[in-house]
């Protein structure tokens, strides 16, 4: 899947507490659907460089967003909780000129959990992508797993602050296959990383409990896509994961999708296949509009 030679500008929001900086992916006008795209921790809007290109040329309004302390986004906010990341979503999809569809890894999974839930107004449907959205229960059997063992252990060095250990965690959570640009990647990461309050924005995320998403989900009343990855290691069973946040949603709002050999991030790693699965969803949920209206699509 291609993307772009060269980035979309950067535009800026100002909201309490920092600056969130975010792009828009194509040419869509502003009749068209939006899209809003928020990454992982440790991660920045580029998570979405695969995808984001194939949704604005469907006809999306596409933006890249990223979070409070990554990317371009302004350093030293208060807290880093789901709540807070989803206060963010929401001022954005304020200014954008809502409703949109929130589209959410790991972190951000919750965080859109919650938008939809605080602003249903705002929100017409959720894409969660390996998504902590419930609260964590731990047992021994989980360590029978070599890929969940070698990945808590890796993420438990990144709470201590070590960039490293977030590298080893990524090998982990790209099993399999890495995209051609894994390296180049994980450079970009690593110097973002190193920039000051980058790593305190990481391991503070790390530290928030996605209880307040838990606590939500009985509350969304939009339609949630989840995508696992059957080879994801932050959980031993990830395909168990996604069921019990589907369960938790009310009836008939959820659907699992599982990706056969993708890790932790399925729209990296398979962006093709995460892609058949968004599209159908995005056309019930909020069908892009035809023809090419300000300009070629990208």
């Amino acid at each position: 899947m291609t993307q772009h030679s060269t980035r979309p500008a950067t535009q800026l929001l100002g909201v309490d507490g920092g600056t969130l900086a975010y792009e828009v992916i194509g040419t869509a006008g502003p009749s068209a659907p939006l899209v809003v795209l928020a990454h992982g921790m440790g991660d920045d809007r580029r998570a979405y460089r695969f995808l984001a290109p194939a949704l604005a040329a469907a006809g999306y309004r596409v933006v890249a967003v990223d979070l409070r302390g990554a990317g371009e986004s302004s350093t030293g906010w208060p807290s880093y909780s789901r709540t807070d990341i989803a206060g963010d979503l929401v001022a954005l999809v304020e200014q954008l000129g809502g409703p949109a569809v929130l589209v959410g890894h790991s972190i951000a999974g919750g965080a859109v959990t919650i938008a939809a839930a605080a602003a249903p107004h705002l929100v017409t449907a959720v894409v969660e992508l390996a998504p902590f959205t419930r609260k964590q229960s731990f047992s021994v059997g989980d360590l029978r797993s070599t890929a969940y063992r070698r990945g808590a252990t890796h993420l438990m060095g990144t709470l201590l602050g070590s960039t490293k250990a977030w590298t080893k965690y990524l090998d982990v959570a790209y099993p399999t296959t890495k995209p051609a640009d894994y390296e180049a990647r994980l450079e970009e990461i690593t110097a973002m990383l190193a920039q000051p309050g980058r790593m305190k924005a990481l391991q503070a995320m790390f530290k928030s409990a996605p209880t307040d998403a838990d606590a939500r989900l009985s509350d969304v009343s939009c339609p949630v896509l989840v995508v696992q990855g059957d080879a994801d290691p932050d959980w031993a069973d990830p395909r168990a994961e996604g069921e019990a946040i589907v369960a938790a949603l009310p009836a008939g709002l959820g659907r699992l999708e599982v990706v056969p050999g993708s890790g932790h991030y399925p729209h990296v790693q398979h962006p093709a296949e995460v892609l058949e699965l968004v599209l159908p969803f995005l056309a019930a949920a909020a069908p892009a509009t035809t023809g090419t209206e300000g300009g070629d699509r990208a």
